[in-house]
This record gives structure tokens, C-alpha cells and sequence, in this order.
């Protein structure tokens, strides 16, 4: 008789979605649970799925969208009672894929759990080892990094020497696209929502203004002061009233990229602009877009971020959050501007 392989069994701690959820996230929407026992072994031979454990989770505004009962988008929302799901980093543990082998480390969509079960790999990218730190790949060299990568050179089409408005421009995306834009010879100011985050728009990330929108009493005017000639390109992570004191101040055939609308408080209720008139006077373009628009571009993103990062002509700055205990506090974070930098959660040590 044939001696049985012992195969490890782990407990699985779990981030579980408690249902959906109307305006702004509260930690109460979500819950750390240990879930039940999970074999470290992938499905049997055939399947082409594989087991990981999960280093790190990427908190990022979009996840809020899922938290809705809403089918017409282009992701569907979570499932109660199921963890959530998001971009991660993760080692391979086991796998029937012959692509993905034990012990190698990928990027892509993973569970917020401390092992998943990767079925669908088509967004699951090998990391190749380097000196960069293995969490950037959910932040610079991730989906946010290629966010503002795509958006500002393919959306925004900017050109040396003009101007440009960054919002939320501390996060995970607006931090990149105000040191690209720096790169190709723009002036670049950057809102923000702390004195913290002026200082590191300002002294660290390179920006050649910054200010603290909740001391303004008066968007329009504040814009004004910084771009007395108007704004040639806005790139926009918020929407609401930053948009539109933005559409008063742009200069003709301006551009706006919109890549979020973190200030709408609640999806289900959305709050109207004023000021689109100024589309037509000015004739600026407004274009919405999705990173997946331009996956065809990803190679040429790394290839240039890696390269700027590697000559220290660009920085990233993370907040990272220890352990799957903290998340649900990470998470909701997003929303109240808690966080500096691009947030993200340690689950396990390299």
C-alpha cells in the first residue's frame, strides 16, 4: 500500500463583505473572521487553478462601487458573505497551472483572505525579481501606477510646458501623474486634503505648488491664484466641486482625464456639476477611462516607470496597514483622506 503524502492544513483568516452598503463605507461593512481550514494543495490535475498565500492586499476607491447592489457596471459587485476581492501580491503555494509554478511571486486579482484559490488567471502577472519592493506591484508598478501612466500620456495628450491639476494628488494615482508631468517639463499643482500632504506634494514628490482644499473657502478662486492663465490639463480623481471650479478655469481646448469621484458620497445619489457650459465655450475635452482600455501599453509602462524609479527621478510613497485584522480600518480610510500615500495591507512577510 501506497504511503499518503501528508498535505499542511492552515486555518484562512478572511475579510468577509457583510452586504451592500449605501454612501460612504463604515468598518461595520466588513468583517475579520477565521474562516474554515484550508489545504495547501491545488484542485487535482486538469483544474489549471492554483493556491497562494496572500502578502499584500491594495485598498482602492473602485472597490466601493462593488459594495453596491448594481449589476450595469464593469465589474460586478461583491457577494455578501463572501470575502471581498482586490489586487494583490502573493507567492504561489501550490499549482496545476504551467505557467504559474511554487514559489514564484504574481500580481493580479486575489481574495482578501490569507490563502486563495486562483481559478482565473488572465489577470495574473508573473513578478519578475528586482530591487523594487514586491508591493509596489499593486501601487506604482500596479493598477494605479498604470492608471496614471495611461491616463496622462493617453487621455490627457500633454505636451512640455503646459499646466496641470492634479486632485487627490497624494494617492496611489495622482502622486505618479504629477511626477510624470513634472518629467515632460509641465507646471504641476496638486490638491490635497492635510498640511501633511502639501509638504510631501511640495518637498518629496516634486510638485511645483499644493494646497489644502478644505482651507479654501473658495475653489474657483483658489485656482485661480495658482493658474492665473487657466489650467491646460486637469487630471481628476474626485469630481463634485473640484471639477467643477476646475471647468471655470481651464483654458481653451483643454483636457480633462476623469479617473474617480471620490468626493460622491453616496453612488446611489450623485451630485451634479454646474459648470459644463464651459465644455462648449471652451471647447475642452472630458474623457472617462478605465486602465483596461490601454492593457496593450502595460510592457511599455514598466518599462518606463521601472527605469525612472531605478534613476530616482520618480519616488512612490506608501501607508501600509499590518495584518488583514486592520483592513477593514484601511479601507474605509480611502474615504475619510486618512491615508498618505497608497494604502496598502501587509497580509504575510515576504
Amino acid at each position: 500500500m501506497e504511503e499518503e503524502c501528508l498535505v499542511q492544513v492552515e486555518e484562512n483568516k478572511q475579510v468577509i463583505f457583510r452586504g451592500f452598503v449605501e454612501g460612504t463605507p463604515k468598518e461595520t461593512d466588513l468583517q475579520v473572521v477565521v474562516g474554515k481550514k484550508i489545504e495547501l494543495k491545488a484542485p487535482p490535475k486538469g483544474s489549471g487553478a492554483f493556491l497562494v498565500k496572500n502578502l499584500y492586499l491594495s485598498c482602492d476607491p473602485y472597490m466601493r462601487g462593488r459594495m453596491r447592489d448594481f449589476h450595469d457596471s464593469y465589474l460586478p459587485p461583491f457577494l455578501p458573505g463572501q470575502p471581498l476581492q482586490g489586487f494583490g501580491v502573493s507567492k504561489v503555494v501550490d499549482s496545476d497551472h504551467p505557467n504559474f509554478k511554487p514559489g514564484e511571486f504574481i500580481s493580479g486579482i486575489t481574495g482578501w483572505e490569507e490563502y486563495s484559490l486562483i481559478r482565473t488567471t488572465e489577470l495574473s502577472r508573473k513578478i519578475k525579481p528586482n530591487d523594487i519592493p514586491l508591493s509596489y506591484h499593486v501601487g506604482l508598478l500596479g493598477m494605479p501606477g498604470f492608471t496614471a501612466y495611461a491616463g496622462f500620456y493617453e487621455v490627457c495628450s500633454p505636451k512640455k510646458g503646459e499646466s496641470v491639476l492634479v486632485s487627490a494628488a497624494s494617492g496611489a494615482v495622482g502622486q505618479l501623474v504629477g511626477q510624470l508631468a513634472k518629467l515632460l517639463g509641465c507646471y504641476v499643482v496638486g490638491s490635497c486634503g492635510s498640511s501633511q500632504k502639501v509638504d510631501l506634494l511640495r518637498n518629496k514628490l516634486g510638485f511645483d505648488e499644493a494646497f489644502n482644499y478644505k482651507e479654501e473657502p473658495d475653489l474657483g478662486a483658489a485656482l485661480k491664484r495658482y493658474f492665473p492663465q487657466g489650467i491646460d490639463i486637469y487630471f481628476d480623481n474626485v469630481g463634485g466641486d473640484m471639477l467643477d471650479a476646475a471647468l471655470v478655469n481651464m483654458k481653451i481646448h483643454g483636457r480633462i482625464a476623469v479617473c474617480g469621484m471620490v468626493s460622491e458620497k453616496n453612488l446611489s445619489d450623485p451630485q451634479g456639476i454646474r459648470n459644463v457650459y464651459n465644455l462648449i465655450t471652451k471647447r475642452i475635452r472630458m474623457q472617462g477611462f478605465l486602465q483596461s482600455d490601454y492593457i496593450h501599453l502595460f510592457p511599455r509602462f514598466l518599462e518606463h516607470v521601472i527605469s525612472y524609479y531605478k534613476q530616482g527621478k520618480i519616488v512612490y510613497i506608501e501607508d501600509m496597514n499590518e495584518g488583514l485584522e486592520s483592513a477593514p480600518s484601511a479601507f474605509v480610510g480611502l474615504f475619510l483622506g486618512e491615508n498618505v500615500g497608497k494604502q496598502v495591507i501587509r497580509v504575510a512577510h515576504e
